[in-house]
């Protein structure tokens, strides 16, 4: 993707489109993880359910998405129901596993004309089986797609992935001679894709909520006070504009906000 391509779905002089035009495409970040957080609060400042919230959030992952495909991200991961959000009300989860499966539904052929590879990190097998087929079924139409991966967290806890990626290495035989982090990270649910570079959480708050623990260990974070239902592709160049006025260091010297090490 390239400028070109954002443009043709920014409407001729706004603001968004000054920001994408400066953006440098020869420096973005490969991977860009999104803590999306403000469902609740965004309904509540309007005196509506919290489902409602949900609902909203739906755009915002429809714009959100497309945006950072066009942009020229290489995978985008988004944080979308946790091991904790069980605790949440039966009718909540309830809603949000329905506009999970409504989601897939209407915008495979989104996926799929943008050349979008979708994939689900976490313990889907936990979910219902009807979510289940709908996620397998995006899953394999989507496969052969070789545009930006996207990851969506579901069922998914940043220690439990730790725990399971442990056993896995004990089920294949792994000698502690043969262990280094470069091994380890060839179990984890994010196996084989570059580590998150920009982590972006919305509504302002300053915790990273047990998301992607082992892989954001260098990446830059974002926090904006925008709530998740009102983020759009403005707020994601936004971000991606901050993060390329960063210099990363990864524990050493400076280097500028590249993607990779």
């Amino acid at each position: 993707m390239s400028l070109q391509d954002l443009l043709a779905v920014l409407p001729a002089g706004s603001p968004e489109e000054a920001l994408a035009r400066q953006v440098n495409f020869d420096r973005l970040p490969e991977h860009v993880a999104v803590i999306m957080d403000g469902n609740g609060r965004w309904a509540a400042q309007r005196h509506l359910p919290r489902v409602e919230g949900h609902r909203a959030g739906i755009e915002s992952v429809r714009d959100v998405v497309e945006g950072s495909a066009r942009v020229g991200i290489k995978v985008l991961t988004l944080y979308a129901f946790s091991v904790e959000n069980w605790k949440r009300p039966a009718m909540e989860v309830s809603t949000l596993m329905a506009l999970l499966k409504r989601y897939l539904r209407l915008e495979l052929n989104t996926l799929l004309r943008n050349n979008i590879r979708f994939r689900v990190i976490g313990r889907p097998e936990d979910l219902a089986p009807d979510i289940q087929r709908e996620l397998a079924d995006a899953e394999e139409k989507t496969a052969a797609n070789t545009g930006m991966l996207f990851n969506i967290a579901l069922n998914y806890g940043g220690r439990a992935e730790i725990v399971e990626a442990a056993k896995r290495l004990l089920a294949a035989g792994v000698r502690p001679d043969e262990l280094d982090e470069q091994r380890f990270s060839g179990f984890l649910y994010t196996a084989g894709q570059p580590d998150p570079d920009l982590l972006i959480r919305t509504s302002g708050e300053m915790r990273v909520s047990n998301f992607l623990l082992w892989q954001i260990a260098y990446a830059e974070i974002w926090v904006t006070e925008t709530l998740w239902p009102d983020f759009r592709k403005r707020h994601l160049l936004e971000a991606i504009l901050a993060y390329q006025k960063r210099e990363r260091r990864y524990g050493g010297i400076k280097q500028p906000a590249v993607a990779g090490r």
